[in-house]
């Protein structure tokens, strides 16, 4: 008997159906996030700190690791126990297209567990102020007719930017080339000094400033509408021959894949309390994030399991080889 007291109280424990998931969090659970302070995800991550703890009844503290576009931060998650004690920030690029792209990468997509979206950030077609197009189908006339492959920046080789674009070169048939940077802020930094000629960038307010500067031009949207915060920018829905090239790019938390049921719902429930938090909601709307609607842990996983699939197309689709 004593045996087999034995034996259901470590199943309890590897489950996590026993007191472990009944008292979590016992400690301060980590916020990865794979990028250095002072950013957009860590301001992401800050705003929603304070509500999750108050929601857990534990404190969450934020942790950030830069280096190799994310993936150091995800492995530091997949390294530590399956437990919820580290919850991880990613975006499809480290979550995703890192495994599919770079073979240095060990783990895959399904290594981790989805336990909320967060939020998307819709993509635009932003130019330099005086490459000459007005919308995207211009751009696409333009780059036919030049003699000189136009230019477009990237995140780096297997970046979801550099992923679509190189979709659009193929579905178009236009060339193009390709301009890789370490950084969203030097990328910026080429285009309002004319640098290069574009790139398809996540949406952030402060690009209105070099709008209303003249710096660059945003001349189209991934989104399936117009944006509301971009209500002259038409959305590739009107473009003659991209009606249904739509992406847009999402923030999520996940924890490693075997975490138990029960403390997924735990932070699930945290993660919902924290973003009908109207102060946090008020931080990430000033950034132009759109957020998702409230959705069943069941339903948050069906959707990582469809971007899966989608981007694993579009990396097939794109051409791209990983090295």
């Amino acid at each position: 008997m004593k045996k087999l007291l034995t034996a259901l109280a470590t199943l309890l424990v590897l489950t996590g159906a026993g007191p472990a998931a009944a008292d979590y969090p016992a400690r301060p659970v980590s916020l990865m996030v794979p990028y250095p302070a002072g950013g957009a995800s860590d301001i992401t991550a800050r705003a929603l700190q304070g509500p999750m703890t108050q929601a857990l009844g534990g404190q969450v503290i934020v942790e950030n690791l830069g280096g190799a576009n994310g993936v150091l931060g995800a492995n530091r998650v997949l390294g530590a126990r399956g437990d919820g004690y580290y919850l991880f920030q990613g975006s499809p690029n480290e979550l995703i297209l890192a495994g599919l792209t770079n073979a240095s990468v060990t783990y895959a997509p399904q290594a981790f567990r989805m336990i909320a979206p967060v939020a998307t950030s819709p993509y635009v077609v932003m130019t330099r102020a005086n490459l000459g197009a007005a919308n995207v189908d211009e751009l696409l006339a333009l780059a036919r007719q030049s003699k000189v492959p136009l230019t477009y920046g990237s995140g780096g080789a297997g970046s979801m930017i550099h992923l679509i674009t190189a979709a659009l070169s193929q579905r178009t048939g236009v060339t193009l080339t390709h301009i890789p940077y370490r950084g969203a802020s030097p990328l910026l930094t080429d285009i309002a000094g004319g640098q290069i000629d574009f790139a398809i960038v996540p949406y952030q307010a402060n690009y209105e400033d070099l709008r209303r500067e003249g710096r660059i031009r945003i001349i189209g949207t991934l989104n399936r509408e117009r944006l509301p915060m971009l209500p002259d920018v038409p959305s590739v829905q009107e473009s003659a021959g991209l009606k249904d090239f739509n992406y847009t790019i999402w923030t999520a938390y996940m924890v490693k894949q075997g975490t138990s049921d029960a403390v997924a719902q735990k932070l699930h429930d945290a993660v919902t309390a924290a973003l009908a938090d109207p102060a946090a909601r008020k931080t990430l709307l000033a950034q132009g994030k759109i957020l998702f609607p409230p959705q069943t842990l069941a339903e948050s996983e069906a959707f990582y399991a469809d971007q899966t699939a989608r981007l694993t197309e579009l990396v097939r689709v794109s051409g791209f080889k990983a090295d």
